[in-house]
Order: structure tokens, then sequence, then C-alpha cells
């Protein structure tokens, strides 16, 4: 079996970071998926695929997978580094702007 190890990343609609912090292990589809010809629905016989694992660090998933002889890839995080301006979120409003204001 193979599958990946990964941290997942916020949603687009959202600015925190909640469900982030968790490991996951995916396992990877065994099967191409089907188009059913009536309806155009995809579908799978390969159960394995629809199975996420949570886990609280990386070195707990990889054990996991060492355990159930898993042959997993571990994918790093890409992270984001904050947007701090100096003047903050009341720089938006400062009475003392130079300048014009274009929005």
């Amino acid at each position: 079996m193979r599958a990946r190890i990964y941290q997942p990343s916020r949603t687009a609609m959202s600015s925190g970071t909640a469900k982030t912090h968790v490991w996951i292990l995916e396992f990877a589809p065994e099967t191409a998926r089907s188009v059913d010809p009536l309806m155009g629905w995809t579908s799978s016989s390969d159960m394995q695929s629809q199975v996420k694992l949570r886990f609280e660090s990386k070195e707990a998933a990889l054990e996991y997978a060492q355990a159930n002889d898993i042959d997993a890839v571990v994918r790093e995080p890409n992270k984001r580094k904050a947007n701090i301006r100096t003047g903050g979120y009341g720089e938006n409003f400062a009475t003392a702007r130079r300048g014009a204001w274009t929005h």
C-alpha cells in the first residue's frame, strides 16, 4: 500500500489556522475511478482511498506507517511568513496620512 503524509493547509476562505496542526495519512488510490454511463458519477471499488487517518505529529504518522508496512511519502508543508505592517490595522484610519487615499 502506498500513502502520503502531509499537514493540511488552511482553506482559501479562512484566515485562521484551525485544523492545520494535525498530520494526515492518506492512502493513494489502487485503481482508477470509473464513470457511470447513466448518471455520469464517478465511483471506485477501492475503499482505502476514502480513509484519512489523523495524527498529532509527523513522527506518530511515520511510526504507524512503519508498523503496518505502509510505503509512505512525507510532504513537508510550505509555511507562510506573517504579513505584519508597521502601522498595523490602525494605519487604515490614520488622520496624518501623507498622500492620497486610494480606496
